[in-house]
C-alpha cells in the first residue's frame, strides 16, 4: 500500500498525540513482539513502536523487519519512535482521497 504526502501528513496529525503502545526492550524484535504489534495494528490501524536502540543501522534494520513483518506502512519515523498504518476491515481511519 502506498500512501500519497496529503494521506501521510493527515496519519501524522492523528499520530501526534498518540503514546508507544509496544516497546522494544532488550530482547529486541521477538515473535512475541512482532505478535502484540500485529494486534495493535488490527486494534488502532495507527500506531506507534519505540524502537531503543544506540546503533543507527541496526535500528533501521529492526524497523524494516517490522514493516516487512507487519505488512504495515511506516507513516515516519522521529527519534527512537516509529509510526506505522495498516487498515483494518472495520476502516477506523478516513484517509484523504489520493489524487
Amino acid at each position: 500500500m502506498n500512501l500519497t504526502n496529503k494521506q501521510k501528513q493527515h496519519l501524522k496529525g492523528l499520530a501526534h498525540s498518540l503514546k508507544p503502545v509496544v516497546l522494544l526492550g532488550a530482547n529486541g524484535l521477538t515473535e512475541g513482539v512482532l505478535a502484540e504489534i500485529n494486534i495493535a495494528l488490527d486494534h488502532h490501524e495507527l500506531i506507534k513502536v519505540k524502537v531503543a536502540s544506540e546503533d543507527r543501522e541496526l535500528k533501521n534494520a529492526v524497523i524494516d523487519a517490522i514493516v516487512r513483518e507487519t505488512a504495515a506502512v511506516k507513516v515516519q519515523t522521529i527519534g527512537h519512535i516509529l509510526v506505522l498504518f495498516r487498515p483494518s476491515e472495520k476502516k477506523k481511519i478516513v484517509l484523504p482521497k489520493a489524487r
